[in-house]
């Protein structure tokens, strides 16, 4: 507000399984408790999953995602020593598993992104505020492998939604919770495959 801009709130619930109603009623109550106001309306994204469908198929048709029908149980089952990384099934059985109603999720792929980025993948940058210092931070999206970007439950994941309403809404400054210290290394990522400009980050510590 010093700095003459808006103060923006947005309701980030696109996990239907996790978020209610009367826990969106809390944040509000709890905020205006604290003192604070913003401008209406709030944008509540489980009224834009519309939107975020046009991003994933822009994403879609180029051939960043691919369908992944391994189950979380299936992954973990795999011991593997980082984040998953995985790749398409070949046309034929996966035309079966479709044919068999298999549920999927759609799956951003990290060497499809690297190869759409050429040189600038190793070279993706975001600015964080800590204090009233700014440090230019490198992206590493390889933090989080191969990222849900939707499934048959949640059809926007976290990091599309965010990273489209970032975009769509100018903001210019994001402020978070440590709990997502590390979003930014794939969110950066999402940006530079949409063309979406990428805001300074802040994250803030949990109130217990």
């Amino acid at each position: 507000k010093e700095a003459g801009g808006h103060v923006l709130l947005r309701i980030e619930d696109v996990d239907q399984t996790r978020c209610r109603p009367e826990y969106t009623d809390a944040i509000l109550e709890d905020l205006a408790w604290l003192g604070l106001d913003w401008p209406e309306p709030v944008r509540t994204q489980s009224q834009h999953f519309a939107d975020y469908a046009g991003a994933l198929y822009q994403l879609r048709a180029r051939g960043l995602l691919y369908r992944c029908f391994r189950t979380r149980s299936e992954i973990a089952a795999l011991g593997l020593n980082g984040p998953y990384r995985g790749e398409p099934l070949p046309e034929r059985e996966e035309a079966d598993r479709l044919e068999n109603v298999d549920t999927f999720a759609w799956r951003l792929s990290l060497e499809a992104a690297r190869a759409a980025l050429g040189g600038r993948f190793d070279d993706l940058r975001y600015s964080e505020e800590v204090g009233e210092e700014v440090f230019e931070r490198c992206a590493n999206p390889a933090l989080h492998g191969d990222v849900v970007l939707a499934r048959k439950d949640a059809p926007a994941a976290y990091h599309l939604s965010a990273t489209h309403d970032d975009a769509l809404q100018g903001i210019t400054h994001v402020v978070r919770g440590t709990d997502l210290e590390d979003a930014p290394h794939i969110h950066v990522l999402i940006q530079a495959l949409m063309g979406w400009e990428t805001p300074r980050y802040r994250r803030h510590a949990l109130i217990l």
